[in-house]
């Protein structure tokens, strides 16, 4: 494919490990929020040792001593594969108005690696024009293949009329299963609502704009001065959600520059959460999990907060430079100039991932709350 039609290649963001980090204190706490256990003092250290036998007297409803919570997928690596979908359920329709389907907004492959050295987060553009294969649908039936078709489809697809969350995942997986040749493990899908919670949970989220935004008022009520300033839940689903207006890249109405807002909005986020020391915050603690815990849907494995909590807390001490956001190297599509295709040297990422090996190191790192040149170079592509 001519260099001209190259739009983005490697580009990685080392500023969102904290959202690894983050995570991993959130879901490490909810144990030790709930079995704090009790503290037995004795009062009279100085006199002689004398043993007590107390526990026949204390009954069965104690606390419980909590330990570090341990990885039970330790030594494996897991490939997550993370859904945000648009559905308009009486809920979401209330946040983005009625659509007779549902897509997923935001496509996002994490791989942890074995020894849980190495972190690499792929991002997968709506817009990729891809082949897609069968899939069971939500209705009982069975989807065609099809050699080409926007990737966020298969989401749609696989959920049928009746927008079933189960089916949507599987085919969406099924369809980066056989795209890529990686293993899916595991899967989270999370709904617009949950966005609105999570961050009202917090108090909101404060950012600090590089400029001024404005969604075109035919998609998007936004409407932001630049500087710093705190966004509730219902602005901050909206500034993920934009891709039409003015500022940070909305004047290409291209979905690879809202990946990068998406990643901007993340970092401010997760800073947030680590300043303020949630996991010591019981009751605020409390109030984000429980929204977390009722923001997703996810495979059994990931079900349980014994199983998240213990692989969060064995990636405490995963360096912060091991910890990388990569982006598709992506063309022009050659048969729609508002869509892109999968560059060849995309099969380096997917081999990488399937072999377990690190992502090659780079210093092309943006500046917090600057947009990524190769995506503002952008002429063409993932347009709606």
């Amino acid at each position: 494919m001519p260099a001209s039609t190259r739009l983005v290649r490697h580009a990685r963001f080392r500023r969102d490990h904290r959202a690894l980090r983050a995570t991993g204190l959130t879901l490490a706490g909810i144990l030790a929020f709930g079995g704090t256990a009790a503290a037995m003092v004795n009062s009279d250290l100085q006199r002689s040792l004398n043993v007590q036998d107390i526990d026949s007297l204390l009954g069965t409803d104690r606390p419980t001593i909590v330990e570090d919570p341990s990885d039970p997928y330790a030594g494996k690596q897991l490939n997550v594969l993370v859904m945000g979908t648009d559905m308009r359920d009486a809920e979401n329709a209330a946040i983005a108005g009625k659509a007779d389907t549902m897509a997923s907004d935001t496509t996002m492959l994490v791989h942890i690696s074995g020894d849980r050295k190495n972190v690499e987060v792929v991002s997968i553009p709506r817009d990729s024009m891809v082949a897609l294969p069968a899939c069971t649908t939500g209705d009982g039936g069975t989807s065609y293949a099809s050699d080409y078709a926007m990737f966020n489809s298969a989401f749609a697809i696989g959920g049928g009329s009746a927008q079933n969350l189960e089916t949507a995942a599987a085919c969406t997986i099924k369809a980066v299963e056989q795209l890529t040749g990686v293993r899916i493990t595991s899967h989270v899908v999370l709904k617009m609502t949950g966005v609105v919670n999570v961050v009202d949970a917090l108090g909101g989220v404060e950012v600090d704009l590089p400029e001024p935004i404005k969604g075109d008022k035919k998609y998007s009520n936004i409407d932001l001065p630049a500087g710093k300033q705190t966004l509730d839940g219902r602005t901050s689903i909206e500034f993920l959600r934009v891709r039409k207006g003015t500022g940070m890249g909305l004047e290409q109405r291209s979905d690879l520059t809202r990946i990068t807002r998406q990643q901007f909005f993340l970092d401010a986020m997760t800073k947030q959460i680590l300043s303020q020391n949630l996991v010591t915050d019981s009751p605020k603690l409390y109030g984000v999990v429980k929204s977390v815990l009722a923001a997703i849907s996810t495979s059994p494995d990931l079900g349980t907060t014994s199983a998240l909590a213990g692989l969060a807390f064995s990636l405490k001490d995963t360096p912060s430079e091991n910890i990388v956001f990569t982006e598709l190297p992506l063309g022009t599509d050659p048969r729609d100039k508002n869509r892109v295709v999968w560059l060849p040297e995309a099969d380096e990422i997917w081999q990488r991932i399937i072999h377990d090996e690190p992502a090659p190191k780079t210093t092309d790192e943006p500046t917090d709350g600057a947009t990524d040149t190769s995506t503002e170079k952008a002429t063409a592509g993932a347009n709606a």
